[in-house]
C-alpha cells in the first residue's frame, strides 16, 4: 500500500496540539521511521518493518514530519483520553479504547508504535477501575432513588388506606397530587430504574390514587345521600312547625316545640347553605309561637298585677291578727279576708308562691291556736306543745342564720322570703308560749 502526502494534508496535521511524549517511550519519533531511494516510507513496529506510505515525485526535505505528526497527533489523542478519563462514563471509555485501538492497529505514522499500543492497554486497565466505581455509583443511585419512588407510593398508600370519616379530602387531595410531581420530577431528573421496579413502582402508586378517589367519591356520594335526607326530614319539621306556631294551646304547643327541637338536632345536617336557610324557618315559626305567647303572657301579668296589689292590701290586714290574743274574733276577722282573697283571682306567676305562703303562714297560726285552746287541759298534749315550742325555736334559730347568709349575699328576694317565713314560725311560737304558760 502506498499513500502520497499532500500539502493540504500537511497543514491540517500541523493544527495537532503539541503533546509531551513519555521519556524513553516517545522520545525521537523519527529514529522508528526511514525512507528508501524510491521514496517508499517505512515504520519499525515492533519486529517487522512496514512501508506506511511513498514519495512518487521525490522525497521533500524532512519527509519523515508528516508521518511523525500523525504518530504526535496519535499519542495526543491517548493522552487526552488519560486526562479526560475520570470524567468519561463507561460506555464513553468502552467506546473510546475501541477507537483508539484500531487507530494504532496498523496506522500510517511514523513513532514508538508498540509503546503506544501499550500505553493505550495500560489505560484499558485504569479504565476497567473507573468503570466499576461508575457501576458502583450508579448503584448507589438507583437504589437512593428506588427508596425514594418507594417513599412516594408508601406516602400514596397511606392517604389511600385513611378512614374516609376522618379524612381531610381538600387537604389530603392536594398531597396527593404532590407526590405525583415528586414522582415525574424523580422520574425526569433522577437515575433511570429497571423496568420492571418501575412498573411495579408505578402501578402501586396508580392503585393508591385510584382507591383515593373511590373513597372520595364514596364519601360524598353518602354525604350527599344524608344531606338530602336530613333536607327532606328538616322539611316535615318545618311544616309542624308553621302549623303550631299560631296555637294558643300555651303549654301543650311549647312542649310539642321542644319534641320538635330534639327531632330537629337528630335529622342531621343538610350542606351549609340550605341547612341555613331551613334552621332560618324553623326558628321563624318557632319565634312567632313564643313572640305571641310572651305577648298573651305580658297581658296576663299586667292583668294579674292588678291582682297582686289587692292580695297584697289583704295581707298585711290577715298578718295584723297576729299575734292571736282573741282566737275567736281572729277566726271572724279572717273569714272575709279570705272571701276576699278568693274574689281577687290569679297574680303573676312569679308571685304566686310568695303571697300564698303568707298566708298560710296566718292560716296556720289559727288553726294551731285552735288546736291548743282544747288541748291546754290535756297534759301529754301540753308535753307535745313542749317539744314542739323547742322545735320552733331551733327553726326560728336556723330562718335567722338563712337570713343574715342571704344579706350576705345581696340577695334581697331570698330575704324577703326567708322573713316572712320567721314571722309565721315566730306567730306560731307565742300561741304555743301562751298555751304552755296557761
Amino acid at each position: 500500500m502506498s499513500e502520497i502526502s499532500t500539502p493540504n494534508e500537511s497543514n491540517q496535521q500541523e493544527a495537532v496540539v503539541e503533546t509531551t511524549s513519555t521519556p524513553n517511550s516517545f522520545d525521537n519519533p523519527e529514529a522508528f521511521g526511514r525512507i528508501d531511494d524510491e521514496g517508499n516510507v517505512w515504520v519499525k513496529d515492533g519486529d517487522e518493518e512496514r512501508q506506511v506510505g511513498q514519495y512518487p515525485d521525490g522525497v521533500p526535505e524532512n519527509g519523515l514530519d508528516l508521518y511523525i505528526r500523525r504518530f504526535l497527533d496519535l499519542q495526543a489523542q491517548v493522552k487526552l483520553f488519560a486526562d479526560r478519563l475520570a470524567n468519561l462514563s463507561p460506555r464513553d471509555i468502552d467506546q473510546t479504547l475501541s477507537s483508539l485501538r484500531k487507530s494504532v492497529v496498523a496506522p500510517h505514522a511514523v513513532g514508538n508504535l508498540p509503546a503506544l499500543r501499550n500505553r493505550i492497554e495500560e489505560l484499558a486497565k485504569t479504565a476497567e477501575e473507573y468503570k466499576e466505581q461508575a457501576r458502583a455509583a450508579r448503584a448507589a443511585a438507583r437504589e437512593e432513588a428506588l427508596a425514594r419512588r418507594t417513599a412516594i407510593v408508601e406516602a400514596a398508600e397511606a392517604l389511600a388506606a385513611q378512614d374516609p370519616e376522618r379524612t381531610q379530602w381538600k387537604v389530603s387531595g392536594q398531597k396527593l397530587r404532590d407526590l405525583l410531581d415528586d414522582w415525574k420530577q424523580a422520574q425526569k431528573s433522577g437515575p433511570k430504574l429497571e423496568r420492571s421496579a418501575e412498573d411495579a413502582l408505578w402501578k402501586r402508586f396508580s392503585s393508591a390514587r385510584t382507591v383515593f378517589d373511590r373513597h372520595r367519591r364514596q364519601f360524598f356520594s353518602a354525604m350527599d345521600a344524608k344531606q338530602k335526607e336530613a333536607k327532606e326530614a328538616k322539611e316535615k319539621l318545618i311544616a309542624e312547625a308553621e302549623k303550631l306556631s299560631s296555637s294558643t294551646d300555651w303549654g301543650h304547643t311549647a312542649a310539642a316545640f321542644r319534641t320538635l327541637m330534639d327531632r330537629w338536632k337528630e335529622a342531621g345536617r343538610a350542606n351549609r347553605k340550605e341547612d341555613d336557610a331551613l334552621w332560618q324557618r324553623f326558628r321563624a315559626a318557632q319565634q312567632k309561637f313564643f313572640d305571641a305567647r310572651h305577648a298573651a303572657n305580658s297581658a296576663l301579668d299586667e292583668e294579674y298585677a292588678k291582682n297582686l296589689e289587692v292580695k297584697e292590701a289583704l295581707l298585711l290586714e290577715a298578718e295584723a291578727l297576729l299575734p292571736i290574743t282573741d282566737l275567736e274574733a281572729a277566726k271572724a276577722a279572717l273569714r272575709p279576708i279570705q272571701d276576699k282573697w278568693d274574689e281577687a283571682g290569679k297574680v303573676p306567676r312569679a308571685d304566686v308562691q310568695r303571697v300564698e305562703r303568707r298566708m298560710r303562714a296566718v292560716e296556720d297560726a289559727i288553726r294551731h291556736a285552735e288546736q291548743e285552746v282544747w288541748q291546754k287541759s290535756d297534759p301529754e298534749t301540753k308535753a307535745r306543745a313542749e317539744g314542739m315550742r323547742g322545735q320552733l325555736e331551733a327553726l326560728i334559730a336556723q330562718i335567722d342564720a338563712d337570713i343574715e347568709k342571704a344579706k350576705a349575699s345581696g340577695n334581697d328576694a331570698k330575704v324577703a322570703e326567708l322573713e316572712s317565713d320567721r314571722q309565721a314560725r315566730v306567730a306560731w311560737l307565742e300561741q304555743i308560749n301562751a298555751s304552755v304558760e296557761d
